[in-house]
């Protein structure tokens, strides 16, 4: 089992290692020792693979344990599913000393992790993450949130976990779909902060490296949220094709997951960005090779027009001006502050 330490507003140890959910109920002990009660939160489809077994773990460790299942899907990650969780938690009588666990992906740990910040102004919270992109990217870092018929992320709260339990035998049971949405995020790592991470993925499965590969991402992460945990500065390169992968994922109503919708935006802004001048390279060759090797989009068929205004209500933009992530080299991207404006050209020629 491999530990990454994070020192942030709270100081919490992400756990990756084969078959160590079978010790959580230990590993949350250590971690909330005056933990009496956990309120599991899951997914419907998460739930009928681990939801009683994980249940009966905690119990075995001395939890009493109640548990919140919600359909699964992006569609859920929404207000009415965080109300329905804190009345929940209200009508259950959870206290300040008891913990939320988030037992699944990524739409399950944002709206837990949120509704954990909320209630009662903030209890424990712990994550078990069950997909690869969960892994390496959404579990850690402390970003809650669930999405506003305006856009996607609008909500939310930075809430650091209290611990983060990676089991990789969880990866054997995703769909191929799912597994490759969370290669998306490993291969934006590479682009962003680690060139030879990003030339190992592209010669070496990840699927057959998964410790490895997922303790790496979650390190470049914990350096980067330890220096700028309100994503005011540095923490925004961890946005490198979000912004454009955000309205690909609102035009399609959500029907496109995160991570494929993420690696269209990729291709796209480096592409446009190197078509209108403000980066110096076109790295999209690089970037296309390593999402064919994940069977992953290298483009969407929305219009410039209707990922353009999306992006008008992205979070990242301030007044007239949006922040992008733009390759400056592979394993380097730089913050760009471009008028929001400029990003139509920029989507245009990216598409084009």
């Amino acid at each position: 089992m491999k530990t990454v330490h994070i020192n942030a507003s709270k100081s919490y140890d992400i756990l990756i290692g084969d078959g160590i959910i079978a010790n959580s109920g230990e590993f949350i002990l250590q971690a909330c020792p005056n933990v009496k009660k956990c309120a599991v939160i899951t997914d419907d489809i998460v739930d009928a693979l681990y939801g009683e077994s994980f249940v009966g773990i905690l119990q075995n460790a001395g939890f009493t344990v109640i548990k919140y299942v919600f359909p699964n899907g992006e569609k859920s990650k929404s207000m009415q599913t965080l109300t329905s969780i804190l009345n929940f938690l209200g009508e259950n009588e959870i206290t300040r000393s008891d913990a939320i666990v988030a037992l699944g992906g990524g739409v399950v740990g944002d709206t837990a992790g949120f509704a954990a910040s909320v209630f009662l102004r903030g209890i424990c919270f712990i994550q078990v993450p069950t997909t690869l992109l969960a892994m390496v990217d959404s579990s850690v870092g402390g970003k809650t949130a669930v999405n506003l018929n305006s856009g996607k992320n609008l909500a939310g709260a930075f809430w650091q976990p209290n611990l983060v339990i990676c089991d990789c035998n969880m990866l054997k049971t995703l769909k191929a779909s799912t597994f490759s949405d969370g290669c998306a995020e490993i291969i934006k790592y590479g682009m962003i902060a680690d060139k030879k991470l990003f030339e190992f993925i592209c010669k070496n499965p990840i699927s057959e490296n998964a410790e490895y590969v997922i303790e790496k991402c979650v390190s470049i992460k914990a350096d980067i949220v330890m220096n700028d945990e309100r994503d005011t500065g540095i923490r925004q390169l961890l946005n490198f094709g979000h912004t454009i992968g955000h309205a690909i994922e609102k035009c399609s109503n959500y029907d496109i997951p995160h991570g494929s919708a993420v690696a269209a935006g990729m291709m796209i802004i480096s592409k446009g960005a190197y078509e209108c001048g403000i980066c110096k390279k076109d790295f999209s060759p690089d970037i296309e090779k390593a999402l064919n090797k994940y069977s992953l989009p290298i483009g969407c068929d929305f219009s410039a027009q209707e990922l353009f205004d999306v992006t008008l209500s992205d979070k990242k933009r301030s007044g007239q001006f949006t922040t992008l992530v733009i390759p400056d080299e592979i394993g380097n991207c730089i913050l760009k502050k471009v008028e929001s404006e400029k990003i139509f050209d920029i989507i245009q020629k990216g598409l084009n």
